[in-house]
């Protein structure tokens, strides 16, 4: 990818700093310290009412289902980037997948034809991209974020949506990672089992890109 080269729509995001190693790990901590805060705080919480009185189990119950339940509804937020958007008419649609296969090599085209995803290898780490956002893995694949994308046109086929992505990451990653909202930061087996199965073997194959060395 172009360093040179800059992404227009960050000049709608002036007020944010270019996204790089530094900033992406400094976010992964914030993301964890606060699903910690949350399970923490809920299940000490549920554990007091327990040593005060045994009574309170049922009310201990609902802190414990809180303290589970938060990260896992962080990570659902995450998946909700690789799940598929809006379909147009089949035509169209076969069309733009068609169109999009031209732009990505033999093994990556075998995985869109599979999981509606592409694999795109850049310098912050391995992408995984869908039509409304996309998944960076990060190298040695044990934090991943997720980023939510918005296409100016929504009406478009999906695979069309997907190539406006993958053509923007291609031109200006860092400016895609900086213009692109953060929707999660984790484990990458937290997001899994959150992801439809149809994607798994997207995030798979990025986990494995990212622990082999990407670039």
């Amino acid at each position: 990818m172009a360093d040179a080269a800059v992404l227009p729509e960050t000049a709608a995001v002036a007020w944010r700093p270019r996204v790089d190693d530094a900033r992406l790990r400094e976010a992964g901590r914030r993301w964890t310290g606060t699903s910690l805060f949350h399970a923490v705080g809920f299940g000490l919480t549920g554990v007091l009412l327990l040593v005060l009185s045994p009574w309170t189990f049922p009310l201990a119950l609902i802190f414990f289902a809180h303290a589970w339940a938060i990260p896992e509804l962080y990570a659902n937020r995450g998946a909700k980037v690789l799940r598929p958007g809006r379909r147009t008419e089949p035509a169209p649609e076969r069309i733009a997948l068609g169109l999009l296969g031209d732009l990505v090599g033999h093994d990556a085209r075998d995985l869109l034809e599979r999981t509606g995803l592409v694999l795109e290898r850049g310098r912050l780490g391995a992408w995984l991209v869908g039509p409304v956002g996309a998944v960076l893995v990060r190298p040695g694949a044990r934090r991943l974020h997720c980023f939510c994308v918005l296409v100016p046109d929504p009406a478009l086929p999906t695979g069309d949506r997907v190539a406006h992505l993958l053509l923007a990451l291609r031109e200006d990653e860092v400016g895609f990672a900086t213009v692109a909202n953060g929707a999660f930061s984790g484990a990458p087996w937290r997001l899994r089992r959150r992801l439809p199965r149809r994607a798994r073997p997207g995030l798979d194959a990025a986990v494995t890109a990212a622990r082999s060395g990407v670039g």
